[in-house]
């Protein structure tokens, strides 16, 4: 059952089969061993370290998969701290406004209702995944015998860490205009019927006549706020474009400023312009990544290396060292604390903040958008133009068995050996870089899981990508549209 539910990054799986009670159990004992042990082998000797945050989302089965959890991390030995039902990006923020061994949310993020599962971070909120720990979960998990054990009698304490949090998340917001007073400004915010449902109302706050935000000069439109019910009005995934539809036609129909669509734990959000127009990722990425550089001139940025060229273009443009880095929150918060990053964001929706402990927040990520909204007295599209200066394919999965052979093609035909000479780099997949001299690149990435290619593509042209597409498409093997 355990194998069946440890992935590459976080635990995950349907309930109650497979995942139920009883593995949630094991999964809390092997947590807080790994957790404990982590921190004592660091030289941590604070009573703190002994501490476990842990949080909960909406769905209907993470009250028991919690506190299930929660007995099995107590009968190891681990002080709970449990900070209820909460977004993420808390989660981070607990660890360390507390100075915890770790924490545990219990979520399935983005998934449909039928999934629920756990996402482990360390000291300092660092990621567990399968080679930062998860592995060991998994071993100390499978060994456990609760039938056999004496319970340690670890403590559980509720804590509420709202007012600290929203507090944390308000001071990345500000609403001041160019000309001193607060601009009024109108979004919408679709929370996808999940945790930003919760989350925005106790940090923004409840306005004179009931509704939500009371930060001067800003008028929050909700949709889909109801977390209650387990009914969602959409699937909780920004990333699908269906899923945008809700946002989109209210932006354009209340003549908002922008639109700012969660997912399901509320950690990553997509944004919508006041044209109804979704705004890439990486696009955002290049526009906050600006931000920052003012307030740490010089910094790293750290970026998703599928993301457009002009991300790395904006960076240096502003005097800022880019960091290309492999896709995945494990992968993003690595680079964030080896090159002391002062922001990262990469096309999942996930942004990174060096003042957020290099954590990602959906959260402070609309804070910046929205100050920089108010700052600039432009509309996002005018702030986005000049930085969607290249056309690009998206994301593009071709079905494939034979994985590694089309790579090689790939790498034969546009490599170094080819007549296309193009640069080519094995970070994360295979990235072909023939931008400088043919105005084009392209990087190909495996699925961990399915006999799927993905395929991202950028040209300085709609000719050229379009050309581009033609060539490296067959190679791909049979496109599937998901």
């Amino acid at each position: 059952m355990l194998g069946r539910v440890f992935k590459a990054y976080d635990v995950r799986g349907t309930y109650p089969d497979p995942l139920n009670e009883a593995l949630a159990w094991q999964i809390g004992f092997g947590c807080s061993k790994f957790l404990l042990a982590d921190a004592q082998a660091a030289g941590e000797t604070s009573p703190m370290m002994k501490n476990i945050v842990v949080g909960r989302d909406m769905r209907s089965s993470s009250p028991s998969l919690t506190k299930a959890m929660v007995s099995g991390m107590t009968d190891h030995g681990a002080n709970v701290i449990d900070l209820g039902m909460v977004d993420t990006s808390m989660i981070y923020f607990a660890v360390n406004h507390l100075d915890c061994a770790g924490g545990v949310m219990v979520t399935a993020s983005h998934n449909p209702p039928q999934y629920n599962g756990f996402k482990v971070s360390k000291r300092k909120a660092k990621p567990v995944g399968e080679t930062t720990g998860l592995a060991e979960v998994r071993k100390h998990a499978a060994m456990v015998d609760k039938a056999t054990m004496v319970s340690a009698n670890g403590r559980v304490e509720a804590r509420d860490l709202w007012p600290a949090y929203a507090k944390h998340v308000r001071s990345f917001l500000d609403t001041t205009g160019k000309d001193g007073k607060a601009a009024a400004l109108k979004i919408v915010i679709d929370a996808s019927n999940g945790m930003a449902g919760t989350l925005i109302p106790k940090v923004f706050g409840k306005n004179a006549a009931g509704g939500i935000g009371a930060v001067p000069g800003l008028q929050i439109i909700e949709l889909n706020f109801d977390n209650t019910k387990g009914v969602f009005a959409h699937e909780p995934n920004p990333l699908v474009a269906a899923n945008l539809k809700q946002l989109q036609d209210a932006v354009l129909q209340n003549k908002a400023d922008l639109g700012v669509c969660f997912d399901g734990d509320a950690d990553r959000c997509v944004l919508v312009d006041e044209k109804g127009a979704v705004v890439g990722c990486d696009h955002l990425t290049a526009l906050l990544a600006k931000h920052f550089l003012s307030k740490k001139p010089g910094a790293a940025i750290a970026y998703d290396l599928r993301s457009t060229k002009a991300v790395e273009e904006e960076i240096k443009a502003a005097g800022g060292k880019p960091v290309r880095s492999r896709v995945g929150h494990v992968f993003m918060k690595n680079a964030m604390a080896e090159h002391r990053g002062a922001f990262g964001g990469e096309l999942s929706g996930h942004f990174y903040f060096a003042d957020n402990y290099n954590a990602d927040s959906g959260a402070i990520a609309m804070a910046v958008a929205i100050s920089l909204l108010a700052r600039s007295g432009k509309s996002m599209s005018q702030l986005i133009a000049p930085l969607a200066r290249y056309p690009q394919s998206g994301e593009i999965n071709f079905q494939i068995e034979d994985k590694d052979g089309a790579l090689n093609q790939l790498r034969q035909a546009f490599g170094a050996s080819s007549p296309s000479r193009g640069v080519v780099d094995e970070l994360d997949g295979v990235t072909i870089d023939c931008f400088a001299s043919q105005g084009w690149w392209c990087n190909v990435r495996k699925s961990n899981t399915e006999p799927l290619l993905r395929l991202n593509c950028e040209a300085k042209d709609k000719r050229t990508l379009e050309k581009m597409l033609a060539q490296i498409s067959p190679m791909m093997g049979k496109r599937v549209d998901h």
